[in-house]
């Protein structure tokens, strides 16, 4: 029997990148969001052992680095089950692209193991395993619009908004994550350095000589700790939550609420800090998706994937068609509730 699975991406609403832990991991605080676009595992299970990845892209690996392979290794010993276990793995998101992709297929290769083999894991169980082989995996087991903190692996589900429009943009470009966080910790650093060196020359206030900063100088000595950072997004966070649930009368319609309430919230992703000047092009693509009416543009994750949504989805579509010709490589899609994530996850 094979079963097939459809393996939603995501995208990220936000995302603070805080201090790094002793497990080498970076404190992170976002909102993950899934979409429509996917790619496609099945699953099967035939008599013998071991277990076989199966993909046409060159730039999937087939062996046990493969996080399905992982994860259902794991899958089958903590249901004690035996059998050859093949995953093909047909890819439509783009690799390393910020969308989830191989996290989102790894789930997807867990429920489908489960659904072949007509044995379930307890969901305390599959988060934990999720968790243990990835940071992004452990949304993927609840959908919709969710809430990740930790090193990303602490999942909420918060309350849905309704479907929107979506288009994601997709450049050549691949960006690796690993690579991004050590830019990341780069720039934090240098940041450090210079403040350090600006404050060196100066004396505590009331010695001969003391140098009293301008308005000004006093600012460029200021750099918001990890922490700080964190709860400046967190706030921005529940004011965004909190007038999604107001009830408060809306400005222009309230499908278009939420996508202004982003905006004003200042929501942003800070990978975009690095990897924009490292890949001007996703700036550039950013900019192109807020051209064509996004009310919203952001890097998913590290990138390299970037996406903007829409105040309907017809508008989504239209956009996605001018970008194509502007030379873009763009898909209109539309972002997924809990509900409909799970109601159209087997295909």
């Amino acid at each position: 029997m094979t079963v097939s699975v459809r393996s939603f991406a995501k995208i990220n609403l936000g995302l603070r990148i805080g201090a790094r832990r002793e497990d080498g991991f970076h404190e992170l605080l976002t909102v993950y969001q899934t979409i429509g676009l996917h790619d496609v595992i099945r699953v099967s299970v035939a008599r013998g052992s071991g277990i076989e990845i199966q993909c046409a892209d060159p730039r999937v690996p087939k062996d046990d680095s493969n996080t399905c392979f992982r994860i259902v290794e794991k899958a089958m010993q903590e249901i004690n089950a035996k059998g050859r276990v093949t995953i093909e793995i047909v890819k439509r998101l783009p690799v390393q692209g910020g969308l989830g992709g191989a996290s989102a297929n790894a789930v997807a290769a867990l429920l489908g193991l489960e659904w072949a083999l007509k044995k379930f894991l307890p969901t305390a169980e599959r988060l934990r395993i999720a968790a243990e082989v990835g940071s992004d995996l452990p949304l993927f087991l609840v959908g919709g619009r969710v809430l990740g903190v930790g090193r990303g692996e602490q999942v909420y589900p918060l309350e849905d908004l309704a479907s929107m429009g979506c288009v994601v943009v997709t450049p050549e470009v691949g960006v690796s994550t690993p690579k991004a966080f050590a830019q990341w910790d780069r720039v934090m650093s240098g940041a450090s350095v210079g403040v350090a060196a600006r404050t060196a020359g100066l004396r505590p206030a009331g010695q001969p000589g003391a140098a009293v900063p301008t308005q000004i100088e006093a600012a460029e000595l200021t750099v918001p700790g990890a922490s700080d950072r964190m709860d400046e997004l967190g706030r921005g966070l529940s004011a965004w939550l909190g007038e999604s649930y107001s009830g408060a009368p809306f400005r222009r319609g309230r499908r278009e609420n939420p996508l202004l309430g982003l905006v004003r919230a200042g929501i942003k992703n800070d990978f975009e800090q690095v990897v924009f000047p490292e890949y001007p092009e996703l700036s550039e693509g950013k900019s192109a998706l807020e051209r064509t009416g996004a009310k919203y543009a952001s890097l998913s994750g590290s990138g390299s994937a970037l996406y903007g949504l829409f105040a309907s989805k017809e508008s989504a579509r239209a956009a996605a068609a001018r970008l194509r010709k502007q030379g873009w490589s763009a898909q209109a899609t539309v972002t997924l509730t809990r509900r409909e994530y799970w109601k159209r996850i087997l295909g």
